[in-house]
């Protein structure tokens, strides 16, 4: 199957009470992982790549192992989406380079800015068959190229969100309704709770339309204690609780982005075979169990807090 764009995966999602899993990718492993989980549990997916990513790995390479996974991985759709593209330009680059979905986020912009650079996208998008994701509202945290302070997050307003759609055209609108980005989201004893009153009001002004949360990664606290135990020094933290994401999903949340997870446990069963095994060096040796422990964690998701399961 050649890659999609998010359109019919959206209907389906909001219809069916469900999200689509979307996973950043930096390298082989955790696409193989991913896509091998989506396509044992019969799920669509979204494949994300971020601008840091594209500095990292090369955005041809990535491009390339995404079309490998929709030639390993027929019976399932997937998209190849821009995560938190920052200019035109550089959602121009992806949507000329192949991918089917793009992000523009110009939500640190003023309101009638923001309307302005997404709109420019969203018409170069549709002329090229490309569906676009927008964002009203801003979350706290970092990750990658993205880092927002604490004092300048600010909740989706839902007064603001229907002359945002008309006026841009978006396929798709990114809020902010208490989702942090990075894994260091909430501290230990706090109580996290996503704001459903903002997410029911922004429903409510628009009917059928594929909402998406950001800053979705549950922080497994499994993995911060290998990583802790195995020569990390994480700090206590935890992520948006999965019964809330199971939630937000069964209303009109089409998509949910989950990034820290999996490099968790990449980087905690890393941590863990090299204490077991010091005299190893092979990458396939200590890669391996990376990807399985991935491999087990997306296939939770797409049970347990996405809903996903089964609707490829």
């Amino acid at each position: 199957m050649a890659l999609v764009t998010t359109t019919e995966m959206f209907k389906k999602a909001y219809n069916g009470g469900y999200a689509v899993g979307a996973f950043n990718v930096n390298n082989m492993e955790i696409v193989q992982a991913i896509t091998e989980a989506c396509r044992e549990e019969k799920a669509p997916v979204i494949l994300q790549v971020s601008k840091g990513a594209r500095a990292y790995a090369n955005h041809t390479y990535l491009v390339k192992l995404v079309e490998a996974a929709a030639i390993e991985c027929p019976e399932i759709p997937i998209a190849l989406h821009l995560d938190h593209g920052d200019s035109f330009e550089t959602c121009k680059s992806c949507i000329d380079g192949g991918f089917t979905s793009v992000m523009i986020d110009a939500s640190s912009k003023p309101f009638a800015e923001n309307i302005e650079i997404t709109r420019k996208v969203v018409e170069y998008a549709h002329d090229h068959g490309v569906v676009v994701e927008a964002e009203l509202g801003a979350l706290a945290g970092v990750e990658d190229e993205v880092s927002v302070e604490a004092d300048k997050a600010h909740y989706t307003r839902p007064e603001e969100v229907e002359e945002f759609v008309a006026k841009t055209g978006c396929d798709s609108l990114a809020i902010a309704i208490g989702t942090s980005h990075g894994a260091y989201k909430f501290k230990p004893g706090t109580n996290p709770q996503l704001r459903f009153d903002i997410l029911e009001e922004v429903v409510r002004k628009l009917p059928g339309f594929p909402i998406v949360l950001h800053g979705s990664s549950s922080v497994p606290q499994n993995y911060v204690e290998m990583v802790n135990t195995y020569g990390g020094a994480m700090p206590g933290a935890i992520g948006v609780p999965e019964e809330q994401l199971r939630h937000a999903a069964q209303l009109a949340v089409c998509k949910i982005n989950i990034d820290s997870d999996l490099r968790l446990a990449m980087t905690g069963t890393i941590r863990k075979f090299f204490a077991e095994h010091p005299d190893k060096f092979d990458p396939r040796e200590y890669l391996k169990p990376a990807r399985a422990n991935i491999k087990e964690l997306v296939r939770h998701k797409l049970i347990n807090v996405l809903g996903c399961a089964g609707k490829a």
